[in-house]
Order: structure tokens, then sequence, then C-alpha cells
């Protein structure tokens, strides 16, 4: 491995995470009818900490979906490019869908996704939950309904989040100094 965990740097511990999350669940519960189901779609593999975490305190049924997509590969950038490699979605119709996503920085990827479920899948209501935003970031006009931190120009790895497929196992969230 090119970087070596002993440098990573501790950007937000599992404790400041995990309670975040529930007051991102809470602000999600009092936007919704939680007498009503919500489709979750979390974006693998990045978002799939956060989504389980995110679920956990959601008050509304839950349908859960998932779709793989990535336009960064092993690289800390992206490539500019959107690789499916699962798109496969049912019909939507009537329903309200929450894309839970890591982080949104370029916008790239959530614009593709969103635009794709909004065009196909028929849903009522499609809205954004990310666990980061990096608006320093943004070239695609993507604004999160829900965010739980914003973050400045740091690669950030952890709880979901990797390096080359790595780290995304920590439960903290951590950075390289460059």
């Amino acid at each position: 491995m090119e970087k070596d965990i002993k440098d990573l740097k501790i950007l937000i511990d599992n404790k400041t995470l995990t309670s975040r999350i529930k007051e991102l669940a809470d602000e999600i519960n009092s936007k919704y009818d939680i007498s009503k189901p919500l489709v979750l779609i979390c974006v693998l593999r990045g978002a799939v900490m956060f989504y389980a975490e995110l679920a956990k305190y959601l008050k509304m049924p839950v349908k859960m979906e998932f779709v793989s997509l990535s336009s960064y590969g092993n690289s800390q950038q992206s490539s500019g490019k959107i690789k499916t490699m699962n798109l496969n979605l049912p019909s939507f119709k009537g329903e309200n869908v929450l894309v839970v996503e890591d982080i949104v920085d370029t916008g790239l990827t959530l614009d593709f996704l969103i635009k794709f479920i909004k065009s196909n899948c028929e849903a009522q209501d499609v809205k954004l939950a990310v666990l980061f935003d990096k608006k320093c970031a943004r070239k695609y006009d993507v604004k999160p309904d829900f965010s739980a931190f914003d973050v400045d120009n740091k690669f950030i790895v952890g709880f979901g989040l990797d390096y080359c497929g790595f780290y995304r196992n920590l439960d903290y969230i951590g950075y390289f100094e460059a």
C-alpha cells in the first residue's frame, strides 16, 4: 500500500460521527411523513457504512435499494467519467426516494444518478443525503438536501470511504497530510 495507516490523521472520531448521523436522521424524520415508506438508495461501496447507520434511526418504513457507480477508480481525483457497475432499479412510481452517498465533491456521479432516477424510475420525489459535502470541489449543480458534515479539500478515508479499496472499515474519518 502506498499510504500507511500510521500516517493517518483523525478528522472525525466515531462518537462524533454517530452522534451527527443520529441528528441527521432526526432531520430526515421531520421532513417526511413517517407513516409512509421511504426508498433509500445506497451508492456502493463508499456509502454503505453511513447508509446502514442512518437507516437504524429512521422512523418510517424503509425499502432498501443499492446501485454501484464510480468516477474515482484507484485515484484521489475524479476521472470525469461515470462507470456503472449496477444501475438496476425498479419503478418507484409515487414513492419518495432518498439517495444516500458518502461524499459529494465534483457532483458528477450524483448529477448522473439523480437525473437517471428522475427520468427512469417515476419517483414522486428524489432527495439526497450525504455524509460529507465538499463544496470547494463542485463542478455540477448538485445540492444535498441533507448533509452531515462539510469538508475542505482533504482526501478523506474511513467509515466507508477508501483509498485503493482500503480503509473503509475504519470507524472514524481520517486523512493523509499532503
